[in-house]
């Protein structure tokens, strides 16, 4: 069984980017990419990335919650996945993706305040 993974350039630059002016850290960065790229709903068979960005370990991604993670990407694939398609081909590729919805939606945002209260309907309206 494979532990970890290798994010893509493109997601650790994202990640770095949203990290310095957030304080928040790729743990909590990724989490919030797969959920984007979840609610994308569009099979991930065909997205494709370098492995040339962070490296995480599963634990770190999926903690106590990894058979919910996996349940969850099945759904969205429609299909059984092997735990070696599972971690890291589709894990990676739904990290990658939604790295790049997450991007877009938290400089549509334009702050932390603003994407928390978009996203969740919580916090302070400014």
């Amino acid at each position: 069984m494979i532990f970890k993974l290798k994010t893509s350039k493109k997601t650790q630059e994202i990640f770095e980017e949203i990290g310095k002016s957030t304080a928040l850290k790729p743990y909590t960065l990724v989490k919030h990419a797969i959920a984007w790229s979840l609610k994308e709903q569009g099979k991930i068979t065909s997205f494709d990335s370098d492995t040339d960005g962070l490296e995480l370990n599963r634990q770190t991604i999926t903690g106590e919650y990894d058979d919910y993670f996996k349940v969850l990407i099945e759904q969205a694939e429609g299909r059984h996945l092997s735990n070696e398609e599972y971690f890291p081909k589709y894990m990676k590729a739904h990290i990658d993706r939604g790295a790049i919805l997450l991007e877009s939606r938290y400089k549509h945002a334009g702050d932390l305040d603003k994407y928390v209260l978009e996203t969740f309907g919580i916090g302070d309206t400014v």
